[in-house]
């Protein structure tokens, strides 16, 4: 694990000494607790909604895991116009702390035990946390100004924060939760985000002028009055237009259907990535190499969406799966299904540098694969993920419930696969996209990630109470899409590799 040495000050060690900022573990903790709250309430999401005994809401599987699929989807889509707030109005530091509040208000409104104030509590989380984690991100590239491995290192430290939070929330809240009051739960996650909050601001000194002013004024470029009033007016209008529609949908004036609303977004943001890169393609002038790596992006794009409707199941079918299903008593005592949400994280934790020493190594050998190539590997090893939950499923088929070493087997594999597609997404868009496009294309890279997350509703919608005899089959098709569709892109990694220019 990598030891965290800091230094009195924020100022970058450019002499490589291998050191780092303190601020960094101002970062490190804020990220950890906001990483805490998000899957500890995620963790109880779907389980919340379809319970009929405890206070749920009695939806069924369908509706609970479209509503699933909206809620990731439109995390990720907040991340766009809360990164905009940050370069254009905030700064990045302001920003993460102004999120950490609003997260923290929607835990507690969650917490409330209302049918409006759970839809309230989710639209607060989606914002903050769409003005918090792109931004914490930025704060810590902020950190390390010559780049290089030390960035790397420190990156490194603060992604093992993520997934820290990531573990311990299951459990906290999951157990609350479960075992005690939905409600709890939702209100344990918020005094995670809490906790993350007085340590930043206690800390926050730190950070120094890292995010501090907005990227805008950092850049040298001209922010007139004006402007600026201009930016705060546009910002302002946004807030009315989504207090207006969340008004109207919690008086009862809009209906809104889960699943159709989750179909017709699935088809909107399709159509925006597809028109995107028809305008890429034919109107913005690309020369003949750009045109052949905005097209690798696009392979990457469809992939990327491929995998995440697959490894977000974890939090609606498998999750389902282990409420349902799996035999968790042990000792007298039965494990909350949410606790098994926090197999990733400490798999992750466990596993990612062995990973990274792994393609290290092969690079020394000049055998690293090419970012196609782990892609592809990424998708194959999601799909042996679902493979052993096909013979699960065909256990349960039979009336029998499974021990949890089945869901462990498969969350084993899609880590696997994550350690190989997810580290290497983000990097290859800021390395293949045409430089005039890089922000752009990192706003149609989280639309990949939304798409993901709502086909992951809508997958999961099938795997309902009902076809408990079907759920082998359904479970053999998510195999038969996710190993074919990495087999073919391995079959073509090569000469998708040529079009990158041998980038890597």
């Amino acid at each position: 694990m990598t030891r965290i040495v800091v230094e009195p000050t924020a100022t970058a060690d450019v002499h490589g000494s291998g050191r780092h900022p303190r601020g960094l573990a101002t970062l490190f903790f804020t990220e950890m607790w906001e990483r805490f709250s998000y899957y500890g309430m995620r963790g109880l999401l779907v389980l919340f909604m379809t319970d009929t005994i405890r206070g749920g809401l009695a939806y069924d599987d369908q509706t609970a895991t479209a509503i699933y699929g909206l809620y990731t989807a439109a995390v990720y889509l907040a991340a766009l116009p809360g990164g905009w707030i940050a370069d254009r109005l905030m700064g990045a530091q302001k920003t993460v702390w102004y999120g950490g509040i609003i997260i923290a208000c929607g835990h507690f409104v969650l917490a409330i035990p209302h049918e409006k104030t759970f839809y309230l509590g989710m639209v607060l989380v989606v914002l903050g946390t769409g003005l918090l984690k792109p931004n914490i991100s930025a704060i810590v590239g902020d950190l390390y100004p010559e780049g290089g491995a030390r960035r790397d290192a420190g990156f490194s430290i603060f992604y093992m924060g993520i997934n820290v939070g990531a573990f311990l929330g299951p459990l906290v809240c999951g157990y609350l939760g479960e075992q005690v009051n939905w409600h709890y739960g939702f209100g344990a996650a918020g005094v995670g985000m809490i906790l993350g909050l007085i340590q930043y601001r206690l800390t926050q000194r730190h950070l120094g002028e890292s995010g501090r002013m907005p990227a805008a004024h950092s850049k040298g470029e001209e922010i007139t009055p004006e402007v600026n009033r201009q930016h705060w007016r546009a910002l302002w209008l946004g807030v009315a237009a989504v207090a207006l529609i969340v008004g109207l949908g919690l008086g009862g004036a809009i209906a809104f259907e889960a699943v159709a609303l989750a179909r017709w977004s699935t088809g909107i943001i399709v159509g925006i990535a597809a028109l995107y890169f028809v305008y890429l393609f034919v109107f913005a002038g690309l020369d003949d190499q750009e045109r052949k790596r905005t097209f690798v992006i696009l392979v990457l794009f469809v992939g990327a969406a491929l995998f995440w409707s697959g490894f977000e199941q974890g939090g609606t079918s498998l999750n389902l799966f282990a409420e349902r299903y799996t035999d968790r008593m042990a000792g007298g005592f039965e494990i909350p299904a949410t606790w098994l949400q926090s197999v990733n994280p400490i798999m992750i934790i466990i596993l990612a540098p062995f990973f990274g020493a792994f393609w290290v190594g092969l690079a020394r050998r000049n055998l690293d694969p090419s970012i196609p190539a782990k892609f592809a590997l990424g998708l194959v090893l999601l799909g042996m993920g679902f493979l052993v939950m096909f013979f699960a499923a065909k256990i349960v088929a039979t009336g029998h419930k499974v021990m949890p070493t089945w869901l462990v087997m498969t969350y084993l594999m899609h880590t696997f696969g994550e350690l190989c597609l997810s580290p290497v997404g983000l990097s290859s868009v800021t390395k293949l996209a045409p430089k005039r496009f890089v922000s752009q294309m990192m706003g149609i890279w989280f639309l990949g990630a939304s798409l993901g997350g709502l086909i992951a509703g809508l997958l999961a919608g099938r795997f309902n109470a009902d076809s408990v005899a079907q759920m082998p089959d359904l479970y053999l098709q998510i195999v038969m899409t996710t190993v074919g569709s990495g087999l073919l892109l391995l079959v073509f990694a090569r000469p998708i590799h040529r079009l990158t220019g041998g980038i890597r």
